[in-house]
């Protein structure tokens, strides 16, 4: 199957404003999330999408592939949904520009999830994280995930779930905001309107849960960082600078 890593890249975030384009470690993080997609060698292309001329300057001038959208999508999935029509592949995978960590091991395990002959009711697939850490949890940055006894996502949420009654802080995963298509489900889910509980949550894989579609979650134990706030991006300073990447 043709494989393509498609980047929604939107300049103004609510929570932490031109984020992209903020240093990490002499480069930016939007450029790190290029370079993580094109260096696991998973790929037939590796574009960013975007609505702002600094962030395609980014990208073309370091030798990477962008393309501008116009600016007015609700979400990322909508943006690149848009451009994925102009392309002839059979999977996408959509990467959040603010996640510059992820790795070829945990996007070959979301490739292979769709030429596994046993996956055939798959619509999505896309990745978690156990969470060991109580205030990890209680963080709305954090988005978690609870699935079904087969690994399909039931429900996401800003809020901690599963809650314990007994104020116990048990198993919980964190989902990762990396997520693989069927071709023609991208451009079907683009083609709905949002609903009440992604407008609610601001979490458009609640727009994926409630019109039907199936997310096989895959667990994953690699450390990631999502960039949503500045805290989040000086953990993300140190991480690279202990490990000398």
């Amino acid at each position: 199957m043709k494989t393509v890593a498609l980047i929604p890249a939107r300049y103004d975030s609510q929570r932490f404003p031109g984020k992209l384009l903020k240093d990490l470690a002499g480069k930016s993080v939007i450029l790190r999330t290029y370079e993580a997609a094109v260096s696991s060698g998973l790929f037939s292309e590796v574009y960013v999408i975007t609505d702002h001329t600094g962030i395609y300057d980014e990208i073309t001038q370091n030798g990477g592939k962008a393309k501008m959208s116009q600016s007015a999508y609700p979400t990322g999935t909508d943006r690149i949904a848009a451009f994925a029509q102009q392309i002839d592949a059979d999977i996408f995978i959509n990467i959040q520009g603010d996640e510059p960590f992820i790795n070829q091991e945990a996007l070959q395990d979301l490739i292979d999830t769709f030429e596994a002959d046993t996956y055939e009711v798959i619509d999505i697939a896309s990745l978690m994280i156990r969470m060991d850490n109580k205030a990890d949890f209680l963080n709305p940055n954090n988005v978690k995930v609870v699935t079904d006894t087969d690994n399909f996502a039931m429900y996401f949420s800003r809020a901690p779930i599963p809650y314990s009654r007994d104020h116990i802080f048990e198993k919980a995963y964190k989902h990762i905001g990396v997520y693989a298509f069927r071709k023609e489900v991208l451009e079907e889910i683009a083609q709905l309107p949002q609903t009440g509980l992604e407008q609610i949550e601001k979490l458009e894989n609640l727009r994926f849960l409630q019109y039907g579609f199936m997310i096989k979650m895959l667990e994953t134990n690699t450390v990631n960082f999502g960039i949503d706030t500045e805290e989040d991006l000086k953990k993300a300073i140190e991480f690279i600078q202990n490990n000398k990447m």
